[in-house]
């Protein structure tokens, strides 16, 4: 690979990172609001209607994308690089919403500090119980794909792309669900109802999301004269 390929290759690495972090750290802040979304019309399933969500659930798959297409071209140790670093963004955004807590609203500011709590004063668990379904999901979405990767030798790539998702997100939404239920910031009666919808919709963007990894690939196979299965090397 030559230099400039090189350079060009770690630049668009650190965009797919830059977007992957702004992506999880944005879900974590505006996780409280709920909201109903019918693509399909007023449908229900086992009772419960679709799809009712959190508007933190919309950048979240985008996550997911990112590190499958880190996953295909970079490779695993670059993809768990990534998802090691939004764990320390997280934690650091956390920091920065304690003190902005802390310090009092002057008289006149449009946001009162009751206004801030009641907005980000839960912030601190929902990052707590995110990160912990997150560090399990983003893991198993790379060994699972790696798997399928290794298992169909680099070919039928909407498979690992969505198995590894739908893995991972069925584990992620049932962990951060049962944390935020167990935390008491969401009541027990909510967790079925916000599972189904959940999961469904993560599943439902992650076939939305194949024609975009192909497009990626093929972007990088061809820009790159990758061959199939061939990673990029930017050390």
């Amino acid at each position: 690979m030559s230099l400039q390929d090189k350079l060009l290759a770690q630049r668009i690495y650190l965009i797919l990172a830059s977007l992957f972090i702004c992506s999880l750290v944005v879900s974590n802040l505006i996780f409280q609001k709920f909201f109903y979304w019918y693509p399909f019309g007023d449908f229900e399933i086992f009772g419960t209607k679709l799809f009712q969500i959190s508007v933190g659930i919309i950048p979240y798959p985008i996550t997911f994308l990112i590190t499958d297409i880190i996953s295909e071209i970079y490779g695993k140790k670059r993809a768990n690089q990534v998802v090691t670093t939004g764990i320390f963004a997280s934690v650091f955004s956390l920091g920065i919403i304690y003190i902005a807590n802390a310090v009092p609203a002057i008289e006149n500011s449009p946001v009162t500090d009751p206004l801030f709590t009641k907005v980000f004063g839960q912030t601190a668990l929902a990052v707590i119980a995110s990160m912990l379904a997150y560090l399990f999901a983003q893991y198993i979405d790379i060994q699972v794909y790696h798997f399928w990767k290794k298992a169909t030798k680099g070919k039928r790539l909407w498979v690992r792309n969505n198995f590894s998702t739908m893995t991972s997100q069925a584990i992620d939404t049932l962990s951060v669900l049962f944390l935020l239920c167990a935390f008491k910031i969401l009541p027990w009666d909510l967790f079925i109802p916000l599972f189904i919808s959940g999961f469904l919709f993560k599943v439902f963007i992650a076939l939305i999301d194949t024609p975009f990894m192909y497009l990626a690939v093929y972007y990088f196979r061809k820009r790159f004269l990758l061959k199939i299965n061939e990673e990029l090397h930017i050390d």
